[in-house]
């Protein structure tokens, strides 16, 4: 009932290349003269040193992303915290008063 079509690769209608057999030349060595060993060149980036000002500043600055970073995202839960409540008291006070003006018809 349910069969897959698959479908058939046409064939190639294009021009048809030839391909060309190339045939290696002869190699002559010539007179090899003695290359000087290369010395790998200095590095010219400077070395990181890490002095102990310099690591209780990265700490120091680590420490305050950290506080940072954590009072927003406690604020933000506050946010959303305070804004259910206030929600929820709102449906409270609405389902009263629409029970109490339907018990007063």
């Amino acid at each position: 009932m349910l069969r897959p079509k698959i479908p058939t690769n046409p064939t190639p209608t294009g021009a048809v290349v030839r391909l060309t057999v190339v045939e290696p030349t002869a190699i002559v060595p010539s007179n090899p003269a003695s290359a000087p060993d290369r010395v790998a060149p200095a590095s010219s980036r400077p070395t990181v040193q890490l002095t102990p000002g310099a690591v209780l500043a990265l700490v120091g600055g680590g420490t305050a992303v950290v506080l940072v970073v954590g009072a927003v995202l406690v604020s933000m839960l506050l946010a959303v915290a305070i804004t259910g409540a206030s929600v929820a008291v709102c449906a409270v006070v609405l389902r009263s008063l629409l029970t109490a003006e339907r018990k007063q018809r």
